[in-house]
Order: structure tokens, then sequence, then C-alpha cells
């Protein structure tokens, strides 16, 4: 095989890590532009398009096996023009054609390979595909020359089933909503209904392998609980969120030595991940663990939600304060060789165990599962990459490894500590996985919500300095303030695409989360006006609901709305409930309109599958009960300001908002649009609590325990 360096492409001065990752194949990538179009016009070729992510397996496995391949390399050069997409800088393009994929070939994936004319319409599809025959699948050299074959034959027809292809996807986008009637609360039974009927009572999540985080749906079942806490299926719907938190925490998709969670499990334990770590599962993860804190009250999960934040703040954060995107799977099983491996990294073999914690090495073993041969289970290690290595996994709780081995409970959980710190400096020592550096101003948006409430909830100053650095970063280096625009990603410099809906709502959300735990009114401000960007960009004005693109790049071929809450929110469900928080602080009647019918918009999906947009029926509780608020009135250093919001604090509050009239600027702020909060002041020089419902206050009351007894109404 040729040295990387033989060959250079048009990938060479691009800013992310993915295509820089392709820059030096044989294949004569282009990035996504006018260059590669014109190029494809003026040939008349069809367009190979592949896209993928720097953090993604299966990606890596198919550039080594293909696009590596001189004589691959070859077959693509001559027969097409070859553009390379990561799809978390253009989730847009990704979005497109992955729409296509499943809707052609019934499922979809990454890397994603799509055939293209050559303004862009596609016309076969499909994901990896092997060097040669092979898993049931045609060899990739063989697709080539059958799909170049056949555009030679009759591209005029390939062209014209493209065309209709998009013509009928765009007609699905653009289908009304059935009614614009006012959708029933009944449709969160429904959607409770349907998640429990999935659920794993043995071992947590829903559905069987390989299993999602899903965060989403924990959001989901935790507000559903709030509803009412003493019915069957409150009480049903908070275990299925905390056993599910419980047994993911214990399972080997948590990292337990350094914190965080890779992507998913391969099997129905959480025992054997796919070890990529992704920011937005650590930001919505850390949430769902603080809010099952704020339920519970047990430690548990207060020290996994700690356990996330602080692995993001020491290997996830930029000196600047922005948060990198991801770290992959795979690395060198040893310095200076190029054997490589997924796991590689988190994987140990019983005996390099042993030789490092030394006496306690029955104990730890014992806890965490580790087994002489590898502690895989059966049928979860299809490639035996995990042969005579351990996963590490909770086997056993600290009271039964206490009961074990006739320590004490506090003995235990020391000893285990300590040997964990002792691996960790050894795991240090290895090839680390590569980090993904971009940094994304959706995913950010989330990891500013996460340590916004972690300061708010942990009283933890060193996380609301985390959010805030990032805040203060997005505004610095992806706000474009003259222009009213945000921008997508940063890696050296701020890369050239424009934000779409989701980087808006989600750096929205973090804003209002921020201005929450900090009470700084800027970044009420900075909401109000990414909000109102957001609204001019995506906002669709006919039927509700936000395209997650602006219309403005004529290359994308097609304005989708998501409508779909997975691995992350879709764009609308975030952006409804943000609306429905911002009408309150400034009290427009408007954002609540414009948050209703973004509701509205995706009754088809919300009547037929509720459980698809578990973020969305969030917004629909909280618009359908009646608006609360408690506004804190005092000096916000004040040590009676700081007792009453620890009060606020210990309780799970998802349909309240928290205002400071601070009797300074930010309560002046507040009071342009709200009159109710002119007049809050101290009572008796001490600061008082105020508890709302439509700014309608019940008698302020100043001591913790009043407060308490009014939260608990």
């Amino acid at each position: 095989m040729p040295a990387a360096s033989e060959h250079t492409n048009g990938l060479a001065h691009e800013k992310s890590p993915y295509l820089l990752q392709h820059a030096h194949n044989p294949v004569d990538w282009y990035p996504w532009g006018e260059e590669a179009f014109a190029k494809a016009r003026r040939e008349n070729k069809p367009i190979f398009l592949s896209i993928g992510y720097s953090t993604c397996h299966w990606c890596h496995v198919m550039e080594h096996e293909s696009f590596e391949s001189e004589e691959v390399a070859a077959i693509m050069n001559r027969e097409f023009v070859n553009i390379k997409v990561d799809r978390e800088e253009r989730p847009d393009v990704d979005r497109v054609y992955m729409t296509f994929v499943q809707a052609t070939t019934g499922g979809g994936g990454w890397p994603m390979s799509v055939w293209l004319t050559p303004d862009l319409k596609p016309f076969v599809g499909g994901t990896y595909f092997p060097p040669e025959d092979r898993y049931g699948q045609p060899g990739f050299k063989k697709v080539l020359e059958r799909i170049a074959g056949a555009w030679k034959q009759d591209h005029e027809k390939i062209a014209g089933q493209g065309e209709r292809i998009v013509d009928a996807l765009r007609e699905a986008q653009t289908a009304q909503p059935a009614s614009a009637e006012k959708i029933d609360t009944k449709i969160l039974d429904g959607a409770y209904e349907q998640i429990s009927r999935s659920f794993d009572s043995r071992d947590g999540g829903f559905g069987s392998a390989p299993k999602f985080p899903r965060p989403v749906t924990l959001n989901f079942l935790s507000r559903f609980y709030a509803r009412d806490p003493s019915s069957e299926s409150g009480k049903h719907a908070l275990e299925m969120d905390l056993v599910t938190l419980r047994k993911m925490a214990a399972g080997g998709m948590h990292d337990h030595i350094a914190g965080g969670f890779h992507r998913y499990s391969v099997d129905r334990y959480w025992h054997v991940p796919h070890f990529e770590k992704m920011l937005y599962d650590q930001a919505q993860l850390a949430c769902a663990y603080l809010d099952a804190f704020q339920i519970t009250r047990d430690r548990q999960f207060e020290s996994v939600a700690r356990d996330i934040l602080d692995y993001v703040a020491r290997d996830m954060t930029s000196k600047e304060g922005g948060y990198f995107s991801a770290e992959d799977a795979d690395s060198l099983f040893e310095h200076g060789k190029s054997e490589h491996g997924e796991g590689a990294f988190y994987v140990w073999t019983k005996q390099e165990i042993d030789a490092a914690v030394g006496d306690a090495a029955e104990l730890f073993d014992f806890h965490y599962g580790v087994q002489p041969h590898g502690n895989a289970p059966e049928g979860s290690d299809p490639q035996d990459e995990f042969r005579g290595k351990n996963i590490l996994i909770q086997r056993h709780a600290i009271a039964e490894s206490s009961q074990r081995f006739k320590k004490s409970e506090e003995e235990v959980a020391k000893l285990l500590a300590r040997s964990r710190q002792i691996l960790f400096a050894i795991r240090v020592k290895r090839p680390r996985p590569h980090l993904d550096d971009k940094i994304i101003a959706a995913w950010n948006g989330l990891m500013i919500s996460a340590y916004a409430r972690a300061a708010q909830v942990l009283d933890e100053p060193r996380y609301l300095e985390s959010a805030t650095r990032s805040a203060q970063f997005v505004r610095a280096h992806l706000w474009d303030d003259s222009k009213k625009i945000l921008y997508r990603s940063y890696r050296g410099g701020r890369g050239d695409v424009e934000g779409f809906a989701d980087d808006y709502a989600f750096i929205i959300q973090g804003l209002l989360d921020l201005y929450e735990a900090s009470f700084d009114v800027e970044w009420l401000k900075l909401a109000i006006e990414l909000q109102e960007t957001q609204d001019g960009l995506f906002f669709d004005d006919k039927t509700g609901g936000y395209f997650s693109t602006s219309g403005k790049d004529k290359t994308v071929v097609l304005r989708m709305k998501d409508d779909n809450d997975s691995a992350e929110p879709a764009a609308s469900s975030v952006a409804a409930l943000n609306l429905l928080r911002l009408a309150q602080i400034r009290d427009k009647k408007q954002w609540e309109e414009r948050a209703e019918k973004t509701v509205s918009a995706f009754q088809p999906t919300l009547s037929r599958f509720p459980s698809a947009m578990p973020q969305m029926l969030i917004a629909l509780d909280f618009s359908s009960s009646k608006p609360r608020q408690i506004v804190i009135a005092g000096k916000k250093d004040a040590p009676e300001t700081k007792t009453l919001l620890a009060e606020v604090h210990r309780h799970f509050l998802p349909k309240t908002i928290l205002l400071l009239a601070d009797g300074a600027e930010g309560q002046k702020y507040l009071g342009e649009k709200l009159e109710a909060i002119r007049s809050m002041s101290k009572v008796d020089g001490k600061s008082a609590a105020y508890v709302c419902e439509n700014f309608a206050c019940k008698a302020p009351v100043t001591d913790s325990n009043q407060l308490a007894a009014l939260l608990a109404e």
C-alpha cells in the first residue's frame, strides 16, 4: 500500500477532522461545493457522495478497505466526481440523503454512500459496502462498475428517476397536518403506554439489543411522573427511568475508570459498548442523572452526573472554553505500532488488573466482573475482538461486595476508588483514541444546559464557570453580532457553514438554563436575539414548526423538518419549550402562539406514534399546564438569597421558571415587560420568595421551610 503522503486531494485545506482523515486517499475527493458540482455538470458524470464522521468505526473500515486502495480509487476517479461530507458539519446534506437511503432501502447509517445526478438528485443509495462480495452484499468495485455502466447507457432516464424521487420526498415534507385543532394531552398517556410496552424490566432500557440511551425518553418519563407523582402510571414512569439509569451506570457502557458514557450497547445488558464517546450523549445523560438525583436524593445519581461532567471538563473542553465533539472508538494497541482495534484504550486482561491493584485484586475482580478469559457475554463479540479482555461492569453493589469480603461499605468504596485511580494512571499512558476537536454550536448548547443545571442542583461553582465560559466562547466565536447569525462549528477558526435550526434551539435552551443558574440577564438578551433570528430563518409560517435549514443554500435539494427526537432532540421540540419559557419571561403572547403552532405541526406524528417525539410532548405538557414562576427578591450573593435558592434547587420543578428581582439592572430589565416584578422586593430587609401562577403570586416568604411547603403544594 502506498505511503499516505503520496496523494493529496481537495480535502487538504478543510477544517473538519473527518475530511482531513481522507485528505491523502488516492481518491480524488472534493468537499461539498460548487467546484465539484461544476466538474460533474461539465463532464456529465454522476457524483459519488460519501458521508460519515470522524469517530465512526465502519467509516474507518470502508476507508481502509476501499478508499485507500489504488484499484478502487482508479474506478472512482474515472467514473465519478467524488465528494466527502462530515455529517456533523453538514447535518442538512446528511439529512436529505439519509431520508432518501431510508426510503429506498429501509435502513440507514454511516458511512452513507449515495450516487447523485450532476444536479444533486439521488438515484442509488446504501451504507457500508465491503470491498468484495460478502455478508450477502455486493462488493464496492462491482457496485461502482454497475452504476457507471447504467449511467452511460441511459443517464436521462436515471436523472428523471432522481427528479421524481426528490419530488416525492418534498411532497412528504410539505404535507399539511391533518387538522389544526388543539392536541389533547391524552397523547401523553399514549406515549407512556408505548414506552412502557417496550421497557425491559430486568435490564432497563427499551427494546432489545442494540440498546441506545435515548435521553429524550428518560426526560419524558421524569416529567410524566411529575405530572401526578402518586398515580400508578406516574410511579411506573419513574421506575422505568430510574431502573434504566441505574443499569446504564452499572454497565460497561459507562466508563468506570474516567467517567462518561459510550455511544450504545451491542447487548441487552449495557455491557459491551460501541466505544465512541459523543458530547451530545454526555450532556443529555448528565441532565437525566441530575433530574433523578433531584427527585430521589439518591447520591448514586449525583455521583454519575459528576463523573460525566468531570470527564468532559478534563478531556473534552478546549482552553478557550468550548466543548469538543467526540472521542473515537478505535485506538492503537501499542505506541509505535500500526495495529489498532475498537475499545483498545478501555479494555483489560485480568493479569493487567491484578498486577496493578495488588491486594485489592480479588475485591475489584468480584465487584467489576473481571474474568481470566474475558467477560464479554455470549454473542456480544461477533468479531472476537474481546477474547481474554474485560470490559468493566459493576457486577455487585457495594453492599454485596462488603458482605462477601467482610469489610465495611466505606472501606470497600475506598479500596475500589483507589484501584480505579491506579488503573486510570496506567490507562492514561496508553495510545488515546482520536479526539474530534470540532466545537459544534448545537452540542455546546446541550452541554451548557448540563453544567448550568448541575451548578444549581449540586451547588457547584466550577460547573457554573464551565457553562459561562462555553457561552462566552459561543458569543465570541460562533455568533456574528453584526449580521445576527450563528455559525455551526469552530476548529482553529470559525467554519463557513451557518447554523441550523438545532444550533439555535439548543444554544437558546442553554442560555435560558444559564440565566436561571447565574441570573445574568445578558444571557437572556442573547437568547432573545437568537430566537428572533431562528424564527426569521427557519419558522414555517404556513403550518408551524421549524425547518432544519434556512433554504438559503440552493445546493440542499429539500427543506426538511425533523419529526423524531432521537439521539438528539428535534429542533422544533426544543424550540417549542424555549418559546414557552421566553413568552413568560417577556410576557409575549406571540411566542406562546408560535410554540402551540409548532406542537400542532407535528400532530400526524404525535397522534400516530407519540413516543417518536418525547421531547415535543414535554413542550405539550408545559403549554397545557398553568405557567408557574418563582421570583426571589434579594441581592444575588446575599446569604439569605442563597438559602432560598438552595431550597428551590432541592425540588424537581420542570414546569417552573426561576427569576431574580435583584433591586438592580436585572430587575429593571425583567420589569420592562413584567409589571408584577417591578414591585417585588425584600420583606423586612430579608430576601423573599414569591411563588406565582401566571404572575398572580402568593404572599412572599422569607424562610426556606415556608418556601418548601409552598413548593410541595
